[in-house]
């Protein structure tokens, strides 16, 4: 009993790890959860998209869909070229906020309705197919190493990370709303995150 709680726990604590290390990584999603932690606006429904959605990929992917995905590239195909579209264009806008000081309050730069931003933080997170790749793909391929009792506490693990970063990042980013009650901060940030999201863009039509 104790060996396998043993194994279990060793097993969470490497999907801990594991999908940290992926999810941590600076991209889209992430400069989209941390403007709106900055401004306030939906965080708990952003974070729970994305961490829901984080959920969803890595359980599809220790159940086996990782070598669904990779016998299937036309999948990958259209979620590149649609992820390269959508990021092109909230990086002109993004691009645009920067240029122009007027709308560098703390709301402009978030989506305004709540639908709005929720249809946003599901594209950013299911139009990049370097998501499928990292959860269902990768944390697959680690979760298909362990023994298959141990699997479940790979994927609980897994999850927990994603659902401590985006918490973590989504409400954590209050604590820099002074720095950011400076416009040249808003503008910075946007100009970052404009750079950021062509860069995105390009690595995704050069198919990187």
């Amino acid at each position: 009993m104790l060996d396998e709680a043993s194994s279990s726990l060793s097993a969470a604590l490497l999907g801990f790890g594991s999908a940290a290390a992926l999810i941590i990584a600076i991209g889209a999603q992430n400069a989209f959860v941390l403007r709106q932690g900055l401004a306030r606006r939906h965080v708990l429904p952003v974070v729970l998209v994305c961490a829901l959605s984080d959920g969803l990929l890595i359980s599809a992917g220790i159940l086996g869909l990782g070598a669904l995905v990779q016998r299937q590239p036309l999948l990958l195909e259209l979620a590149r070229w649609g992820g390269a579209a959508f990021l092109l264009v909230y990086g002109a806008m993004a691009a645009r906020r920067a240029l122009h000081p007027g709308q560098l309050d703390a709301a402009g730069g978030a989506s305004g309705s709540l639908r709005s931003t929720v249809l946003a933080c599901l594209a950013f997170t299911w139009l990049n197919p370097h998501v499928y790749l990292d959860t269902v793909v990768l944390l697959g391929s680690i979760a298909s190493q362990q023994p298959e009792g141990t699997r479940a506490a790979f994927g609980v693990g897994a999850v927990g990370a994603s659902v401590v970063w985006f918490t973590a990042l989504g409400f954590g980013a209050r604590w820099l709303a002074p720095l950011f009650a400076r416009p040249a901060a808003w503008r910075l940030l946007d100009a970052l995150v404009a750079g950021l999201m062509f860069l995105i863009a390009a690595s995704l039509i050069a198919g990187g």
